[in-house]
């Protein structure tokens, strides 16, 4: 449950640890006026506001979780700033979670990865191949449907804000269309539009009636949205980009 001002922003970041730390970034997650509780979340430690927002990667709260990703993108893109080293380990620590090595499942750290990317273009001209990896065959690829989810939504993110950074990423995303999955064909759908993919418009066009509704996260809102939603509103920033062939966009 949403709460309205849990915390008077106003006020000035006191020393918090631990626990205290703990419930204090649940409350500021939780609040009404997230925007708001992101600046403020800012103010604290990186390196212990870090470790706090990865516990709640494995949240049962979809939108905790969803809005801790969000906080670690922002909250890593100002360590970068302030020390590239620091903020590079981070980003080794979810690649990390991600090998079978760890004992782990890694929850939530590809859409951390393409948050943080999103958010820094120094480390995502740095990481942005290693995401891409993880739905190659032949490389990092990973098996567990619901880590693929939030790879794609991690390179849909990342294609947000960077589109010419990942070229030649959309035939590996493509695939994800045709999924029983319904988050793989929503997801997959955004990235697309997202790297305004020419080639994926017809199949988007035909995926414009799935009436299946998943969970979305953008703009720092989680909303339920159908997949037919998410494939029209791609076609149609793929017909802006193209706009002398529509013809190809509308087969």
């Amino acid at each position: 449950m949403i709460k309205k001002n849990p915390i008077d922003l106003r006020r000035p970041v006191v020393k918090l640890t631990g626990r205290r730390l703990k419930l204090k970034i649940y409350e500021l997650l939780n609040a009404e006026d997230f925007p708001a509780s992101l600046e403020f979340i800012c103010q604290f430690p990186a390196r212990q506001s870090i470790n706090t927002f990865l516990s709640f990667f494995y949240s049962k709260e979809e939108l905790i979780k969803w809005r801790a990703i969000a906080a670690m993108g922002r909250v890593a893109s100002k360590l970068a700033d302030e020390n590239m080293e620091s903020a590079r380990v981070v980003m080794r620590r979810l690649m990390w979670n991600l090998n079978d090595e760890s004992g782990g499942i890694g929850w939530g750290s590809p859409e951390a990865m393409g948050e943080i990317m999103a958010m820094h273009k120094g480390l995502a001209n740095e990481f942005c191949n290693i995401l891409r990896s993880y739905i190659c065959e032949n490389e990092n690829y990973l098996e567990h449907e619901m880590l693929q989810r939030g790879v794609v939504w991690g390179i849909g993110r990342l294609a947000q804000a960077w589109p010419e950074i990942l070229p030649q990423t959309e035939s590996h995303i493509y695939p994800f269309l045709k999924s029983v999955d319904a988050c793989h064909r929503g997801f997959a759908a955004w990235a697309l539009g997202n790297f305004k993919s020419l080639p994926a418009a017809a199949a988007l066009k035909a995926l414009s009636e799935d009436n299946a509704q998943i969970l979305f996260f953008n703009d720092l809102q989680l909303k339920p949205v159908t997949v037919g939603l998410l494939a029209k509103e791609a076609l149609e920033k793929i017909i802006k980009s193209n706009p002398d062939k529509p013809e190809k966009c509308l087969k």
